[in-house]
């Protein structure tokens, strides 16, 4: 991984019942650690040396953990990589996550199994600059979930996403603003990207994925607002003309970005997903920066 990038392998579902949502994101090189961010302008840019496994979980039993380790703690092989105590593994034809990891705030255990079994596993690539700094490659647009924790005692399945970005500069240094949705529309998934680039360039990607791994560029509804988050977060996403989408849950809300649980109308049918706004320039900022460590503590040895 090139000095000062990052790489990320990112999971999120919603559970069948609608009680319940997870995400959950292996990082090397966290883009969104301020030690990392302070290391950089120190000259240290070694990317091993900043990885977190983020988990949240959503609905009944709420919970929030990303402890940042350093490459001591760092493990990779081929189809495996241990971060601590938790570690994403391949066998073949499903992705295992196993979590151990503590809360922030609180410190209590979050403790679980994660499987990620894509319908469709999909050799695809996305260039979200003219450069190729920065990619996207999302391996399997649906997926079947199950998660089962015994720190909090939950058990639940439903629909899933399984992606990955990787980038041999820091993500602030890209782009200001990114939103990002992925939606279900039957047995399609369309996934939307809306970024400034830094040079004032716009990003507008829209792409249809068939349940047989048929990828296609369609057509971007037109903008749609949704409600800014309680830190100001702005960040719309799409819908057909003339219809409004619909803020279903909020997820998640700090000072430079929000998730959220969205239904919109999009190429003439309903759709139910997950929807993403980041203020990169919200990010870059020294007080908010200092705001982070108490959510996301660091442990260089362990």
């Amino acid at each position: 991984m090139a000095a000062g990038g990052y790489g990320w392998w990112y999971v999120d579902a919603l559970s069948d019942c609608g009680r319940h949502g997870l995400t959950i994101i292996v990082f090397v090189g966290s883009v969104f650690s301020p030690y990392y961010a302070w290391a950089r302008r120190r000259g240290e840019v070694d990317p091993l040396d900043h990885c977190t496994v983020n988990v949240a979980l959503y609905g009944t039993h709420p919970r929030w953990a990303m402890t940042e380790r350093g490459r001591r703690s760092l493990r990779v092989l081929p189809e495996r990589i241990d971060i601590g105590p938790s570690s994403a593994a391949w066998d073949g034809s499903a992705l295992t996550i196993r979590i151990d990891e503590r809360t922030m705030p609180g410190q209590r255990r979050l403790r679980g199994v994660v499987r990620v079994e894509p319908a469709v596993l999909i050799d695809h690539e996305v260039m979200l600059d003219p450069e190729g700094i920065h990619l996207w490659r999302p391996f399997a647009p649906a997926a079947r979930v199950s998660a089962t924790f015994e720190h909090p005692a939950l058990c639940w399945s439903g629909a899933g996403y399984f992606d990955s970005n990787f980038g041999t500069a820091p993500l602030e240094d890209g782009f200001s603003r990114w939103s990002w949705s992925r939606l279900s529309l039957g047995d399609e998934t369309l996934v939307l990207y809306d970024a400034v680039r830094r040079d004032g360039s716009l990003l507008e990607l829209a792409q249809l994925f068939a349940v047989d791994g048929a990828v296609r560029d369609v057509a971007a509804p037109p903008l749609a607002p949704l409600p800014r988050g309680f830190w100001g977060v702005a960040g719309p996403t799409r819908a057909d003309a003339g219809t409004r989408p619909v803020l279903l849950r909020r997820l998640e809300d700090a000072p430079f970005y929000t998730r959220s649980e969205i239904a919109a109308t999009l190429l003439g049918a309903r759709a139910h997903g997950v929807h993403e706004s980041l203020d990169l320039d919200r990010f870059r900022s020294p007080v908010v920066k200092l705001m982070l460590p108490c959510r996301m503590p660091r442990r260089a040895r362990s």
